[in-house]
């Protein structure tokens, strides 16, 4: 008997059908072993797939909504899935199919829409009861790009505090040594014993 859970927010529901992995000793409440998926998105076409389709949809809908909020050109494209903005309240969404000679689901989704799709991938990537295999990338750089990336970040956060910290010292060390004059201190010194 196969498990089912239903993750929901406002007009957006996420179905999510399948089996505990017995041999990790789960729980018979539990899913790891996904075998189907169903998003209902109100007055929309049922959108349904494999595992292998919900980790890109989904990776897909977290990068574009991460433009968004960046300010960056709101454009995703893949294989299995296209999403661009229309304008600033309209997203358009191209499923394309794994199955040959069958036409891309177009969707037009607001805000709104696209805010509750998201917020249901989140309640399920938080559920305990759902496992699911984490094998898709979280961005769109080429693998080879993403590493040089990484590198070289990796080496500025090395390298840059302890660069900021020498030159602070040097410029407030400077800056002290020139308000301070030992000559000027010591004819004070003179004047204050000869009288």
């Amino acid at each position: 008997m196969q498990n089912k859970l239903s993750f929901h927010q406002s007009s957006v529901s996420l179905e999510i059908i399948g089996l505990p992995d017995y041999s990790n000793n789960e729980n018979k409440d539990q899913i790891s072993i996904i075998s189907q998926w169903k998003l209902t998105i109100i007055d929309k076409p049922l959108i349904e797939g494999k595992i292998e389709h919900l980790g890109p949809i989904m990776n897909a809908f977290y990068i574009y909504s991460n433009l968004l909020i960046k300010n960056e050109m709101p454009l995703f494209e893949s294989k299995l899935i296209d999403i661009k903005a229309e304008n600033l309240n309209i997203h358009n969404i191209i499923l394309k199919s794994s199955k040959p000679n069958v036409k891309p689901l177009i969707l037009k989704i607001g805000n709104s829409l696209l805010s509750d799709t998201i917020n249901c991938f989140d309640q399920l990537n938080e559920s305990p009861k759902v496992r699911i295999k984490k094998t898709y990338v979280p961005n769109n750089f080429h693998k080879k790009l993403r590493y040089g990336l990484n590198k070289k970040v990796k080496f500025l956060n090395f390298f840059i505090p302890p660069f900021i910290a020498i030159f602070s010292l040097i410029l407030f060390s400077s800056s002290i040594i020139y308000f301070y004059d030992p000559f000027e201190n010591i004819e004070k010194k003179e004047l204050i014993n000869t009288e």
